[in-house]
């Protein structure tokens, strides 16, 4: 199988993917969830990364960031995701990946697209027939959003209310709120594949602006519409069994 492409393009959201080894259920006890979770809090405090929204599921995880340049994500990721399987590995004396791979990486536009893709994440567990409710899931940002702690947030909550173009975190609760009301109501169980399968997502001048950014990388690619939304589609992608209901 191909490895997972990666693009380098500062001041981009990015909605990152990556799944445990095989499949395999390896975050299926709460308790390494809540470390995936300190360590994205500790990647936050120590290379300042900006979280914008994430899900930690039994078998892999949502992550939606801004790139801040000074390969802040890469660095991020390494340290959640080695000190996470270094961790289980040594309480189970288990040896060998936890990881499938490297982790992939989707840019997104901002605005409603931003919206789109973060009611996506929180609904994640509810699709998957878990909760009733992303609220009755308890590691993801959906808390955190709702209603911010006074100390150790993950989320940086002004940066995503600017990005959704929201005047403040007061509003950003508002229409969070409405858009997971308004998704419970449309929930049909379906996954939707175009929120991780591709370099960049959004509107037309988005995937378009990506494209030239790309260079010679975007050599071969080409620009996807699809429901409202404009994709660039890598050329071989290395997550080609998603995340659907069944696992």
């Amino acid at each position: 199988m191909p490895r997972a492409n990666r693009h380098s393009m500062p001041g981009h959201v990015w909605h990152i993917t990556h799944r445990c080894h095989k499949q395999e259920f390896l975050l299926k006890f709460s308790r390494d969830r809540d470390r995936w979770c300190y360590w994205l809090f500790q990647a936050r405090k120590r290379y300042g990364l900006c979280v914008l929204s994430y899900i930690v599921t039994s078998n892999h995880i949502h992550l939606l960031v801004m790139d801040t340049g000074e390969n802040v994500i890469s660095r991020s990721m390494q340290l959640i995701a080695g000190r996470t399987a270094q961790e289980y590995n040594q309480r189970k004396k288990r040896k060998g990946a936890y990881w499938e791979d490297r982790y992939f990486a989707t840019a997104m536009d901002t605005g409603e697209y931003l919206a789109r893709c973060l009611i996506y994440i929180d609904m994640n567990m509810v699709r998957a027939g878990v909760v009733t409710h992303p609220g009755k899931w308890k590691h993801s940002a959906y808390h955190e959003i709702r209603s911010p702690p006074k100390r150790y947030h993950i989320i940086d909550r002004v940066a995503l209310a600017s990005l959704l173009g929201l005047k403040d975190e007061t509003r950003l609760q508002v229409h969070h709120q409405e858009w997971v009301d308004d998704a419970l109501r449309k929930n049909n169980g379906q996954r939707q594949k175009i929120w991780s399968e591709g370099v960049a997502v959004g509107s037309q001048t988005f995937v378009e602006n990506v494209m030239e950014q790309l260079g010679i990388k975007g050599k071969g690619r080409s620009v996807h519409h699809n429901a409202n939304l404009y994709q660039v589609k890598e050329l071989a992608c290395a997550y080609t069994a998603h995340f659907d209901t069944k696992k």
